[in-house]
Order: structure tokens, then sequence, then C-alpha cells
């Protein structure tokens, strides 16, 4: 097993020491638990699509498969030609 070192803020070692007393266990083994936790519990989804999960769909008027025909839409209305100057 590898070392790491890491620093915490002391009230999150207060606790996690409290812990370790209390369950009779090392502070490694509580830490391991709780970083194995966090990784099993964490979204599966990018914390960006979080954000803006609201507002998909919000906008009237545009085609419902836009998404997938990007190019075909940008193409129609003139995006990507070279413009004259």
């Amino acid at each position: 097993m590898k070392t790491l070192t890491v620093r915490l803020p002391e009230a999150l070692v207060a606790e996690i020491d409290a812990e370790s007393r209390r369950r009779k266990l090392s502070k490694s083994d509580v830490v391991r638990e709780r970083l194995s936790i966090a990784a099993k519990s964490s979204p599966s989804r990018p914390a960006s699509y979080d954000a803006i999960a609201d507002l998909i769909g919000s906008i009237d008027g545009l085609p419902s498969d836009l998404g997938a025909n990007k190019k075909k839409y940008l193409k129609s209305m003139g995006y990507g030609r070279k413009r004259p100057r």
C-alpha cells in the first residue's frame, strides 16, 4: 500500500480522530473508508451538467434534434463559411 500525505483542516482532523477513537480504528482506516464511500457515491454525470440541468430544453423554437444534427443546422445558418471583407 502506498503512503500519501495530505493537509486537512483542524475541524476535519478532530472529527476523524473522534470517530477513530469511538470505533477503535486507526485514523488511516477511517480516512480510507470515507474516501471509498465518497468514490462510490460520486455522481456519474459531470458537475457541469448539474449546473445547467435546469436550462436544458428551456429555449423554445429550437429543433428537437439540434444536439444530434448540429453541423446540419449550423451549415444551414451560414456558420463556417468565409465572409466577404
